[in-house]
């Protein structure tokens, strides 16, 4: 059995960061190593909250105790999510390269959580440059949003030439596949949203399904993109058919969100979805 190490988010009540993760990856068979790098009652989307963000030495004694039990030699693949600071990301990378000299063939998705369309930055002002000069070259996967694939490259995404410019500049500092866990420019459909999956050499495919709109979006859609779309890969997925099952998942589960009018993720109500999607209109299209 693959294990994953996890360090995220974790809320008591409601489905991001870990809680969004740790669960669908279980259920695709892998054993999960959560390390949560705060404690709250709920996200923070709710306006209040309550709870802990844990510290960089906390994090750091916790991997030291999971190196100290052997555990380092038997991970295959490293999740990495929100950060409160930069110190907790270079922890992060730290342990990246830890396990790397031990299994080379080791997978570090790094979602650079930063912001969104609309709502702009949302992190400490050391996270965009951590991610931009440290992570991506650590990372074989990356899983962006627009906002953040935009911030990452500086290029201003209208259409198909720019993403695969900014794609391009992304590959060129390590990272072997990119995921754009959400894409809308004036090439897309009226209605519809995209995601996008770019490997290193060139290929990118896309796939268009209607947009599913909310009044109140419901949040931790994009952690659990990166968590499927990751247990994918490590189970030898082709990139297309990894984006075609991942995007076809999130559909079905968002899909039954709206018809639940529920303000989290219908992650339980909708678990068989991670292993056998629905949605049969997921088929990527080669650029």
């Amino acid at each position: 059995m693959k294990k994953i190490l996890s360090i995220q988010s974790h809320v008591a009540y409601g489905y991001v960061g870990n809680k969004a993760a740790v669960f669908p990856l279980q259920l695709m068979g892998y054993d999960v190593i959560a390390i949560n790098t705060v404690q709250f009652s709920n996200h923070t989307g709710y306006g209040q909250w309550a709870g802990e963000i844990f510290s960089r030495s906390h994090i750091e004694e916790l991997l030291q105790h999971i190196e100290k039990q052997g555990l380092l030699s038997q991970i295959d693949g490293v999740l990495s999510g929100y950060l409160g600071d930069a110190e907790l990301g270079e922890t992060i990378l730290k342990y990246v390269s830890k396990i790397k000299k031990i299994n080379e063939n080791l997978i570090y998705c790094c979602d650079p959580v930063m912001g969104d369309t609309g709502r702009g930055f949302f992190v400490n002002k050391n996270i965009p440059p951590f991610f931009k000069n440290k992570a991506l070259e650590s990372a074989r996967i990356v899983t962006p949003n627009q906002f953040e694939l935009a911030a990452l490259t500086n290029i201003e995404l209208n259409g198909t030439r720019d993403i695969i410019q900014a794609c391009q500049n992304i590959h060129d500092k390590g990272p072997e596949i990119i995921l754009l866990t959400s894409l809308e420019t004036k090439e897309t459909p009226t209605g519809h949203i995209q995601m996008l999956v770019s490997q290193k050499g060139g290929h990118q495919w896309v796939v268009t399904t209607p947009k599913i709109e909310f009044e109140t979006p419901p949040n931790g859609a994009g952690d659990l993109t990166a968590a499927v779309f990751t247990g994918h890969i490590l189970q030898g997925t082709h990139p297309g058919q990894a984006l075609e099952k991942t995007c076809a998942s999130i559909f079905d589960i968002l899909k039954l969100t709206k018809e639940k009018d529920a303000r989290e993720l219908a992650l339980i109500e909708g678990q068989k979805f991670i292993l056998s999607p629905q949605y049969q209109n997921a088929k990527p299209q080669q650029l």
